[in-house]
């Protein structure tokens, strides 16, 4: 870990449920409750914010202060904003009139493998676009339209649901050294790489939707009128995740547990394990996992790569 001001880690995240990151209220469409979307792209996220309270709220247990959990305002229990907590000075206070900004930044979890139904059985799809970003070695270039690549031994066509490609090319795809895992070794001979216009049209048509519906405690049946649906991100699907330090102060206070704020937010994550993050987490929905570890950029390593690009 870094005692660094600035430092970058980005997260391999792996979803063990489905996940539902609603986006509040009901919404006209194919279901009632939809999940959180990039606007441009239309492509399911997790947002930074829902990761930002779930992994405070977790780390805060963790430290055996749940009032430093949640918002701080005046009708609940206000942060303690004590120099000495570490998740107030991690994740920012609000203490009556008092105030800070926490030293973390958690941005949205971003699709990057998603599992899809085909005629060999489960693949997950991506593109080449996505895993160079994210950092993992692909071939140049892209598949041309209705055609892609892929790491199995397979000639041919092979549908992804509804819709039927071609497979044009087998191709390597070696991950950073970091997320060379378990979870990325079991999906490694599975993946199809897909034009970058075909990705979110194959996303949601293949999202999970669930439907629920009350029961009437005096019959035991189902209430006339209380159907509704959800969907979510269904479970085994791969996302990346960006946490930036700006430790402008450096004073982070020293316990046993953590020796710096990328600790305590990744000991946040780590709980998502089993207490999950978004909507429906009573129903099965909700835990993910980080595989391997983060792939971290460090203070000098931001610096260069700002002055390359200026």
């Amino acid at each position: 870990m870094t005692n660094e001001r600035y430092a970058h880690h980005r997260y391999l995240l792996m979803t063990l449920d489905p996940v539902h990151p609603g986006a509040g209220g009901y919404r006209l469409g194919r279901v009632d409750l939809s999940i959180a979307r990039e606007p441009g792209t239309r492509l399911p996220k997790i947002p930074g914010s829902s990761l930002h309270g779930a992994a405070r709220s977790y780390a805060a247990y963790l430290y055996e202060k749940p009032k430093c959990a949640g918002q701080g305002q005046a009708s609940s229990s206000n942060h303690c904003g004590d120099s000495g907590c570490p998740i107030c000075y991690t994740f920012g206070y609000l203490k009556g009139k008092q105030m800070s900004s926490g030293v973390v930044n958690v941005f949205d979890a971003q699709i990057l493998l998603f599992p899809v139904h085909s005629m060999l059985g489960p693949v997950w799809v991506s593109t080449p676009q996505r895993l160079r970003e994210a950092g993992f070695d692909v071939p140049n270039g892209s598949p041309a339209d209705c055609e892609c690549w892929t790491t199995l031994k397979h000639t041919g066509q092979i549908n992804l649901g509804w819709l039927m490609l071609d497979a044009t090319g087998q191709v390597q795809i070696k991950p950073p050294d970091e997320w060379a895992k378990d979870a990325w070794n079991a999906v490694k001979d599975c993946i199809v790489l897909v034009p970058d216009s075909l990705f979110s049209h194959i996303v949601n048509s293949n999202l999970e939707v669930r439907t629920s519906v009350a029961i009437d405690p005096q019959t035991g049946a189902a209430e006339e009128g209380a159907l509704y649906t959800y969907e979510a991100i269904p479970r085994a699907t791969f996302l990346t995740a960006e946490v930036v330090l700006d430790d402008y102060s450096q004073k982070f206070p020293q316990n046993n547990r953590w020796e710096n704020p990328l600790d305590v937010i990744r000991a946040g994550l780590k709980m998502m394990e089993y207490l999950g993050v978004g909507g429906m987490g009573t129903r099965g929905f909700g835990r993910i996992a980080i595989v391997g570890q983060p792939v971290e950029k460090k203070q000098e390593e931001i610096f260069k790569n700002l002055e390359a690009q200026a």
